[in-house]
This record gives structure tokens, sequence and C-alpha cells, in this order.
């Protein structure tokens, strides 16, 4: 199969992208299966190795011999982060489309898909005196008087960051201090890692309610795989407990488990709460992302399939806004922007 391209010739990513539990995974292997595609995981956690149930990693014997690239890459014990993932999800984009397939980009990570389609700058490094006084600051006056300081001296940063997100804060009036320029102005000069692709971003999203099941119904199955076991087997394995998969949802939450701060039943219904909370973050972060297409439905869903077919076409035919896919009364296309 050729590599597909767009009107314009440059060559296409497709992302499936949007919160837990929509079924991005599934849609991602039914379109990789019709379009010659492969797959480039968007997780912050699955780059990790020997963390998979509480990841939901797809086994292999659901892959239906897709080949899944960037899933774990690194030890629990690597700081693996946003810029690697660029670098290397970019290397491995280009192989697949230089390899005639087309990639396709799923997972809910919104940083990481950042990181690969607009791309980080090249900032200062973290400086522990300038976060130290900003953290006192922010304890002894607020953390929406930070927000308030980011507002005059960087009003486009302040816009997109919430005013009770103090890392967010701190780290970009570090980079305002120690640079003497704005965080959104760095933003500005930074060239994205795959700046000759055109990019379909297609978003899932679904009710909050059916959130809400769904979520339930992936913690009942994590813990019938044995969720609780792989922590005990990391742990026997010699991984520490700082180790950057364990402060992730689920696993965070059974270490407090194992360490008698609630009983189980009380475990599993936080790792419900937060997967819903969670959700909800990763939708306000991808609703600020240029160019998504959303759809109103689940990924496995044949409804769903057939509508993200047809912006996959619409889009390789046309570098402008694809048109609307046919609607149905249950599934339809909405909220679209082009950048």
């Amino acid at each position: 199969m050729s590599v597909r391209l767009s009107s314009s010739g440059r060559p296409l990513l497709v992302a499936v992208l949007g919160p837990t539990a929509t079924g991005k995974s599934a849609l991602a292997i039914r379109l990789a299966t019709e379009f010659g595609g492969e797959i480039v995981n968007c997780d912050s956690t699955a780059v990790y190795r020997r963390f998979d149930i509480g990841t939901d990693k797809v086994p292999v014997e659901e892959q239906r011999g897709i080949p899944h690239h960037l899933i774990d890459v690194a030890d629990p014990t690597e700081v693996y982060s946003a810029a690697r993932y660029a670098r290397e999800a970019a290397a491995i984009v280009r192989d697949i489309s230089a390899r005639g397939r087309l990639p396709i980009l799923v997972g809910g990570t919104g940083f990481y898909y950042r990181a690969l389609v607009s791309g980080l700058f090249d900032g200062p490094g973290r400086d522990d005196a300038v976060r130290a006084r900003l953290h006192q600051r922010a304890e002894q006056r607020g953390v929406e008087y930070l927000h308030r300081v980011l507002g005059r001296v960087d009003p486009q940063s302040a816009a997109r960051i919430m005013p009770r997100d103090e890392k967010r804060l701190v780290r970009a009036l570090e980079v305002w201090l120690l640079t003497g320029q704005p965080l959104s102005t760095h933003f500005a000069q930074t060239r994205a890692p795959l700046p000759e692709y055109d990019v379909c971003a297609i978003g899932l999203r679904l009710p909050s309610e059916a959130i809400a099941e769904r979520v339930a119904r992936r913690v009942e199955a994590q813990w019938a795989r044995g969720v609780v076991q792989e922590v005990r087997d990391n742990l026997a394995a010699g991984i520490p407990r700082e180790a950057n998969p364990f402060g992730g949802l689920v696993y965070r939450q059974i270490l407090e488990m194992l360490d008698g701060v609630r009983d189980e039943g009380e475990t599993r219904a936080l790792v419900v709460r937060e997967n819903r909370h969670y959700a909800r973050r990763q939708l306000i972060w991808f609703r600020k992302e240029p160019g998504m297409i959303w759809l109103d439905g689940a990924g496995e869903r044949d409804e769903t399939v057939t509508a993200a077919r047809a912006l996959i076409e619409t889009y390789g035919a046309s570098r402008s806004c694809p048109p609307t896919a046919s609607p149905s009364r249950q599934h339809r296309p909405i909220s679209r922007t082009c950048s």
C-alpha cells in the first residue's frame, strides 16, 4: 500500500485521542486493519515495562497482528520525558510512512500529543531555588496569587493554565524569571517535530454517565486480571515505590491500600472516581487542541468506525477541514475546528 497523502502531497498522520475508557484502542486497531496502518502509543504509562494491567495495554492476542510501537520501551526506574517521547515517536512515524504504512497515534496523554505535533521549547532547566520561592509564595498568599502574577507578565499562558494548577504556574513563572521572556513567546518560537505532516486528529467523547459505567467495568476487569498482584510482584522485583509508573492512576491507590490506608472496596471506588475526574481533565485538555474533529460514540461501535473512516478518506483527498461525515441519530461528528 502506498503512503497516504493529503492533496498537498504531505504525508498523513492519524491520531485517535480523547478521555479514558472511550474505546480509542479498539477504533485505532480497526482503522489500522482497514488502512494498512501501524499504531504508535501516546500514553505516558504504557511506555514502561512490567506495568500492564493497570495501564490497560492491549494484549498481543487482541492486537490483530497490528504492530504497536512505543510500548514497553523504558524500565520503571527511568524518567521518560515528553521530549524523549516526541523525538522517538517522530522517528517511528516517519519510518512507518517510509514503509508505505499509515501511522496511527492513539492515547490520552495530551502533553505527549502536543509535544509531538507542536513541539516543546528548549527552555531553561529547573531552578530549585526559584521554584522553592514560588511555592513558598503560593503557600503564603494562595495559588491564585501566582495566577494573577502570571496574568500580568504572560496573559496567554495565564489563559490556558488553571488558576489552581500550581505546578504549571510555577514552571511558567520560572521560565519568565530565568529568561526574561514569557512562556508563550517560547512556545511561539518552537518548531514541531513533524512539520511536514498533516494530522487528522480524531477525538472520541461520551456522556459522563457512559464514561462512569465504562470506567467501573474496566476497574472490575483490572481486579479480575490481577492488578493487585501485579503491584505486589513489581514491589517484590525491587521496583521502588518512587518509580514513575507507581505514581499513575490505579497503581498509586493500590499502594495506599497495601499500606492500610483504605480497604479494597474503598480503593476500587476511589479508582473509579479518580478515573472519572481524569477523563474530565483529558477532555478539557483536548478541547484546546487545534484541528480536533470530535466524534460522539464509543470507539468499538461500527458507527464510529464508519465516521472515522470517512474523515480519513476525506482528509486524504483534501488539506482543508474535512466535511462532516454522514451523521446518524446516535453518532455524529461535532465541534470541528481546523488549524
